[in-house]
């Protein structure tokens, strides 16, 4: 099977097709100069402009009724469950000065898992889960004001 370059990604749009999605991790959505290989064995050739991150939901491109999509890859997760109001937001002012990004939950935050952070977290009180699922946050280092 022939490869595909992709140098831009392309504009949304509501068109109903036949959605195949590619699994990636936090940090694999930041790696946009790389190859891939979507599971139906189509092989695409990143090289999109430094910067770019691929976001969950987002189309890497449209070919004969198929859409190729980003996913949310399986990976390693700490999650916290706070007690309380106030527990939260200690819990949320720790991560946000580590510049972590969190998903939240009905009833927890969810992280990428961190050995060193699940320790601190647990010393300082709080109840901390390693589990696996999909992260739909942004990887270490890549956060917004």
């Amino acid at each position: 099977m022939e490869s595909i370059l992709i140098t831009q990604l392309p504009k949304e749009d509501t068109e109903a097709e036949e959605v195949i999605e590619i699994p990636m991790t936090a940090a694999d959505r930041r790696r946009v100069r790389r190859s891939l290989q979507a599971p139906d064995g189509r092989i695409f050739l990143l090289a999109l402009p430094t910067g770019t991150v691929l976001r969950v939901g987002q189309v890497l491109l449209r070919e004969g009724g198929r859409a190729y999509r980003v996913a949310a890859a399986e990976e390693d997760l700490l999650l916290v469950r706070p007690r309380s109001l106030r527990e939260a937001m200690l819990c949320g002012h720790i991560l946000g000065n580590l510049h972590r990004d969190i998903t939240v939950g009905d009833d927890h935050l969810a992280t990428l898992w961190d050995e060193g952070l699940s320790q601190r977290l647990a010393r300082a009180g709080f109840e901390v889960e390693r589990t696996r699922g999909p992260f739909m946050g942004n990887a270490p280092g890549e956060h917004t004001h």
